[in-house]
């Protein structure tokens, strides 16, 4: 009590104070049988560690006085601290009052936050339950969106408007306004379809008017199309205006098929009847009058190359032919015959060809986009609907042509025909038409053969050639060779394009024959300098024909080129031989003998050394004259004798050179005739005057 009364009072009570006046010895039972002395010790050991006993003792203080002192200290205090509690008593009553009345006051807050609590709970029950709810209205609703809009949908395509009615019944059918109700109608009567496999009851209440409508717009529709289809029977009529017409109103038919298959069938065989009767007519008519503006004069079985000299040699040259394959050409305007026959105009087969197949390819193409894009087909549908119409025309066309062409003898005009067919049906594959593929691969059927056979003709006609028969020889080129060189070079340039292995193979075969044939002609001369004039002057000519369009690597250029080289250089070595003859063969014999180590042999040959020394130095410069005049009247291409004046100049300064090295040799430099040698470099200079000029 003491203690707790020093705390709550003025404080100038230490803690260690209270415990030392709890040491009052006076209060200690020193008699009791439960003290035990140890404890005492205990105690006694406790206090004497306290820093105020400690002082005491250091100080020599009595300390029971010092602990009655402390006592009636604590008396006073306490005396002091009553006084104090009773001055602040009404202090104290008030606090006391106050906190009973917040008490009362948290009392009753926490009685209204219970009733918020309370609140709440049921706030959150009413929320979760709208919340319910407005899920089951937000489905009802979409319930009833989602069936108004099928509804709505549903009485949309069932009605049928009074617009629909007057403009199917009343509107022409090139009216925008038709051809957009004709769309709405079909809809409504695909529709009408779909509820009837529903069996829903409401499409019997619109299906009589949707017939009725149904079988106005068929009546309506199929007279247009028939009057269009009537309309390109009339003579003069170009046939693609009311076909574009026509492709305007595409829906029409598509309609029609959907609807009304036995009319859409009336009106495809309509078509197919008329324009195939069009455009065999056509082409029937137009075929005939190209004809009658064809060269009169053509080749025949005995225009061949091996046969006599012919007014007809232009058969085996191309000229201008060639150009038909350009692309200017090939896909130009065709021909018009009356014109071409008022200004007296003739051309050869070819060209009359290309106009005609021009015109199929241009025709098939367009007939063939339209079929597909009016009638709806694709694939086999499409083409056997292409054959419908133009299969009579083309049958024609392959009659004709078989007729023609097993009659023809003008293989250059085949090979053009063949290469025309080729480049169109590369036109018509990069248009992606498969329409006339076929009838392409029947023409190449009947063109190849008769081209092969025509070739396989010509070669047998060369082989079979008797030199003897073919009048007065002479060295200049024959004119069977030029046939074959115009020929071939003619048939090479066509064939570089498009490649064809058979060809070549024959053209190969004909190679060998001219070459056999020049060999037998030359053979009849009886020198060899003419003979090899008249081949160098042959394959000279044949090589230059060729190079002119073939290409400078092709087989036939390469194969002339090494026959003409050959030839050229066994007459170089001909025409040295009788002015220089005795040198080369002194230039020969010795190099052959140095090179056995054996020159010593001719060591006894001065004089036959000396006179060749000194006829070179005498006779060299009218030789050389006479020699280059002979040359240029031998060979009828001045280039080409031209090269062959320098070929033989070059070689007779190798000789010369050969003859200066053997005679350095150590077995000849004692000679004196040495000295009377011409220096090379001066002859060099010297034998350059005697070079032809240009």
């Amino acid at each position: 009590c003491r203690e707790s009364l020093t705390l709550h009072g003025n404080g100038s009570r230490s803690k260690t104070e209270g415990e030392i006046s709890n040491l009052n010895l006076g209060e200690l039972d020193l008699t009791t049988d439960e003290f035990i002395l140890d404890e005492v010790d205990i105690h006694i050991q406790a206090n004497l560690e306290d820093d105020l006993v400690k002082e005491a003792l250091k100080t020599g203080v009595d300390l029971r006085q010092y602990s009655k002192q402390v006592e009636a200290e604590l008396q006073r205090i306490e005396q002091a601290s009553i006084k104090d509690y009773i001055k602040e008593s009404q202090n104290i009553a008030l606090l006391h009052n106050q906190i009973t009345a917040c008490d009362s006051i948290l009392e009753r807050m926490e009685g209204m936050l219970s009733g918020f609590q309370s609140d709440l709970s049921s706030i959150s029950s009413e929320i979760q339950t709208l919340q319910q709810q407005s899920v089951s209205m937000n489905v009802r609703l979409k319930n009833r969106q989602a069936v108004r809009s099928h509804l709505s949908q549903l009485v949309d395509e069932l009605v049928v408007p009074g617009a629909m009615i007057s403009t199917i019944l009343d509107s022409p059918v090139t009216e925008q306004e038709f051809l957009e109700q004709l769309h709405e109608l079909n809809n409504k009567i695909n529709f009408a379809k779909e509820l009837s496999f529903r069996e829903t009851l409401a499409c019997s209440d619109i299906q009589d008017i949707v017939d009725r409508l149904k079988l106005k717009a068929v009546s309506k529709i199929r007279e247009f199309i028939l009057q269009k289809i009537y309309s390109f029977r009339k003579p003069m009529t170009n046939y693609q205006i009311p076909q574009n017409t026509l492709l305007k109103y595409r829906f029409f038919y598509q309609f029609l098929l959907a609807n009304e298959r036995t009319v859409a069938k009336e009106i495809r065989d309509e078509y197919v009847d008329t324009m195939s009767k069009i455009y065999y007519s056509y082409f029937k008519s137009y075929s005939g009058r190209l004809l009658k503006v064809q060269y009169e004069e053509v080749a025949d079985k005995d225009d061949l190359m091996g046969v006599e000299d012919t007014s007809r040699n232009t058969i085996f040259t191309l000229g201008q032919r060639g150009a038909i394959l350009s692309p200017a050409e090939l896909e130009g305007p065709i021909l018009v015959p009356h014109t071409a026959q008022r200004g007296d105009s003739r051309y050869p087969y070819e060209t009359l060809f290309r106009s005609q197949h021009y015109a199929l390819l241009d025709n098939g193409c367009r007939e063939y986009l339209f079929l597909s894009d009016f009638f709806m087909v694709a694939g086999n549908s499409a083409l056997d609907l292409f054959n419908s119409i133009m299969g009579k025309t083309l049958s024609m066309f392959l009659k004709s042509m078989s007729t023609y062409v097993s009659d023809c003898y003008d293989s250059i005009a085949i090979f053009l025909c063949i290469h025309i067919i080729l480049r169109f049906r590369a036109i018509t594959a990069k248009r992606n038409i498969p329409a006339l593929d076929k009838y392409w691969e029947a023409v190449l059927e009947l063109l190849w053969p008769r081209f092969e056979l025509i070739l396989e003709m010509n070669i047998h006609s060369i082989r079979n050639t008797d030199p003897q028969k073919l009048g007065v020889l002479d060295t200049r080129p024959h004119y069977i060779t030029r046939r074959y060189a115009e020929f071939s070079s003619a048939i090479v340039s066509i064939n570089q394009t498009f490649p064809n292995e058979r060809t070549n193979a024959l053209l190969g075969q004909l190679q060998v024959e001219v070459e056999n044939f020049v060999l037998k002609m030359a053979a009849e001369f009886p020198s060899r300098r003419d003979q090899l004039i008249f081949l160098i002057n042959n394959y000279d000519m044949m090589l230059g024909v060729l190079m002119e369009r073939a290409a400078d690597d092709s087989k036939e250029v390469e194969g002339f080129q090494q026959l003409l080289l050959a030839r050229t250089q066994e007459f170089i070595e001909e025409i040295l031989s009788p002015p220089f003859g005795g040198m080369i063969a002194f230039v020969k014999e010795a190099e052959a003998l140095m090179e056995k180590g054996q020159l010593d042999r001719l060591k006894n040959e001065e004089a036959r050394i000396t006179q060749l020394v000194r006829g070179f130095s005498s006779t060299w410069k009218q030789s050389v004259e006479s020699m280059s005049q002979d040359v240029m009247r031998s060979f009828t291409n001045f280039k080409n004798g031209t090269s062959i004046i320098q070929g033989a100049l070059t070689q007779l300064i190798q000789y010369y050179h050969g003859f200066h090295k053997i005679l350095n040799q150590p077995t000849f430099r004692s000679l004196a005739v040495r000295s009377e040698l011409i220096n090379l470099h001066h002859l060099m200079v010297e034998v350059k005057k005697h070079k032809p000029n240009f």
